[in-house]
């Protein structure tokens, strides 16, 4: 597998895997294990490649078989949801720091193909953007839905993000999550457990 942030070209190949697991056209034999809320445009998707150069993807023998977005807090305030989350940054602390738009940036949404679930693909995936994003950003935050426990599972207890508070929006509950950028996640896990020759 081969990990690398996103040019235009793989636009199209991001839209097609997002479509696949938007919890509008997801399988309901695939919902519980996951699935992404927000459909965004090739135009957006080209925004964030050609704007913030936050989009990381996998490619397994030639296939897309995971993304996920990271970028500014000025990049994601164009949706409302965003917007709420900004709002509220000041409020918030993580690391004995008041977050702000300055010192955190937005990670996710993250997208895995069920193909590749299990074999270490979210934790290398992730890193991967936290290495980057580090060259700019000390703290990532994140939210996640209440309803998709799969990935409030995989994100808290592979990836040890922290819950720095709870909120809703729209009518739907979310974990509001935070991430120190200078711990190599992948570092730490080969520390605890390595991985077998399978991964």
């Amino acid at each position: 597998m081969k990990i690398t942030v996103a040019s235009a070209r793989d636009v199209d190949d991001v839209l097609v895997l997002q479509k696949k697991y938007h919890v509008n056209s997801v399988s309901d034999e695939d919902r519980s294990s996951g699935f992404v809320t927000t459909l965004f445009t090739k135009e957006q998707l080209t925004a964030l490649i050609l704007g913030e150069e936050g989009l990381f993807i996998v490619r397994k023998d030639g296939a897309l078989v995971a993304y996920a977005m990271a970028a500014s807090w000025s990049f994601w305030s164009q949706w409302p949801m965003f917007a709420h989350m900004i709002g509220n940054l000041h409020t918030l602390e993580f690391l004995g720091r008041q977050l702000s738009m300055d010192n955190s940036y937005q990670y996710g949404p993250v997208c895995i193909d069920k193909s590749v679930r299990g074999t270490g693909v979210l934790e290398m995936l992730f890193d991967f953007s936290r290495a980057k994003m580090a060259e700019r950003y000390p703290i990532l935050v994140t939210f996640i839905n209440k309803i998709n426990t799969r990935s409030f599972a995989a994100h808290t207890r592979k990836l040890n993000l922290q819950v720095i508070q709870e909120f809703e929006f729209n009518n739907n509950q979310y974990y509001e999550l935070a991430y120190d950028t200078s711990v190599p996640v992948m570092y730490r896990l080969l520390r605890e457990s390595p991985p077998s020759s399978a991964e």
